[in-house]
């Protein structure tokens, strides 16, 4: 056979390496098997469970059709049994009845008449060799009456008790061991048995800067090399929109222009420098054809809110925990609603002032604990600015220095909000 011989580096754990053997590669597997099976002349597919239950099922009508089948040629002996006991009464009336009946066909008839037996029983009276109608034989043959009475009793018990046919089947599988058994050539293991081994993430975990662009690319770049140069190379016409400080080992949640969110780490993206384009996401994802990226957040534990604008003046604040998956589930539909175009999608750790203005100009400031969290990711929120005829919701942002905005703060929603000329074009504001 083949043998693979693997050299351990100095000082790498034995047991880690073959657990992330075991895990990636296919050294170990597991099959699915697909049990197939004709019930009834009709296929099915069924669990081991079910197979359990339907062989159950099986048995349990062999053991009725044979006991019934039994139970049926006792009661007949039972029957023939019975006329002897009468004919013993006196016997030589039966032997006088058989001699001097001059047509055969005349013998049954008179010894049902004589003793009131049926036609069965004559027949079976009158077939018995001259040499047994005596009395030592006769007596010999009804002593099996009492015996084949209490087999017939404990055979129509059991085929109206399932409990005494399950313990019938029992002790034949029991037989069969006996007779049959041998040592098994594999084991069987509880779940009890077997100690699961604690999966350690050995994916090493050091600082990062991660940059994306406003076309979709994306660069993971570590401090060092950040440091030695930093000017970004970009796309003619490109530029960075988003900037973080974090770890190799942050999840990261990218949303897209379809409702559509796509998980994956950062570590699954390779460490670049400044000097080159990155990864664009679409391509490195799988997006679908038009598809775009429209937010990405990063996260460790999935805290925060993001808070969702869309053109019809609503907005959705939903909690991070609503995209944490216990599967490595790559992509997640139905991330936010697709009722209305989406306008912003802004992440906040936690509640804070945000402000929202329309294409007309006008503009509302507000707390985002104004707006109730919804665990459901496709909600369509509730609405927060009302809007004027053709106008849209076009800008949503998060404010820390609000002093210049007081005027625009409102405390309940929806607002009409107030027209703000003096903070320029709303589609080119920035907070």
């Amino acid at each position: 056979g083949l043998k693979i011989a693997i050299d351990l580096k100095r000082g790498t754990d034995p047991e880690k390496l073959m657990q992330k053997l075991f895990r990636l590669t296919p050294l170990q597997d597991s099959y699915p098997c697909n049990f197939n099976i004709l019930i009834a002349g009709t296929p099915k597919v069924m669990g081991v469970r079910e197979i359990l239950t339907e062989w159950t099922a099986f048995r349990e009508e062999c053991i009725q059709r044979r006991t019934y089948f039994d139970l049926q040629k006792k009661k007949e002996k039972l029957h023939l049994l019975e006329a002897l006991s009468k004919i013993l009464l006196d016997l030589d009336k039966a032997i006088k009845i058989i001699r001097e009946t001059e047509k055969e066909s005349d013998v049954v008839p008179n010894l049902m008449k004589s003793f009131g037996i049926d036609e069965i029983q004559a027949e079976y009276v009158a077939e018995i060799k001259l040499r047994n109608i005596n009395r030592q034989y006769i007596l010999r043959r009804i002593e099996e009456v009492d015996t084949l009475k209490a087999d017939i009793a404990e055979m129509e018990d059991i085929l109206q008790d399932k409990k005494k046919i399950r313990k019938i089947i029992i002790k034949e599988l029991k037989d069969v061991i006996k007779n049959y058994a041998q040592p098994r050539k594999t084991l069987f293991y509880y779940q009890s048995d077997i100690q699961e081994e604690e999966i350690v993430d050995d994916t090493p975990d050091y600082p990062v800067n991660i940059f994306v662009s406003e076309s979709g690319y994306f660069k993971k770049i570590t401090p060092q090399s950040l440091r030695m140069s930093s000017e970004q190379k970009l796309k003619e016409g490109d530029y960075i929109v988003q900037n973080f400080e974090t770890t190799n080992k942050t999840e990261l949640v990218f949303f897209s222009n379809k409702a559509q969110a796509y998980k994956s780490k950062a570590s699954s993206f390779d460490d670049t420098k400044a000097s080159v384009m990155g990864d664009y996401i679409p391509a490195k994802l799988g997006f679908d054809e038009g598809e775009s990226l429209r937010l990405l957040v990063p996260t460790t534990d999935y805290s925060g809110y993001i808070v969702f604008f869309f053109e019809n003046g609503k907005a959705a604040k939903v909690p991070m925990k609503s995209y944490e998956t216990k599967t490595n589930r790559r992509k997640l539909t139905k991330a936010y609603s697709d009722k209305s175009p989406l306008a912003a999608a802004v992440f906040i750790p936690e509640d804070c002032d945000m402000l929202v203005r329309a294409s007309g100009g006008h503009t509302v400031l507000f707390n985002s604990s104004l707006i109730m969290q919804k665990s459901t990711r496709d909600s369509q929120g509730i609405q927060v600015i009302n809007l004027k005829k053709n106008a849209i919701l076009s800008f949503a942002a998060t404010v820390t220095d609000e002093n210049n905005l007081e005027k625009y703060r409102v405390n309940t929603l929806p607002a009409a909000g107030k027209p703000a000329k003096e903070l320029g074009d709303p589609n080119q504001l920035s907070f």
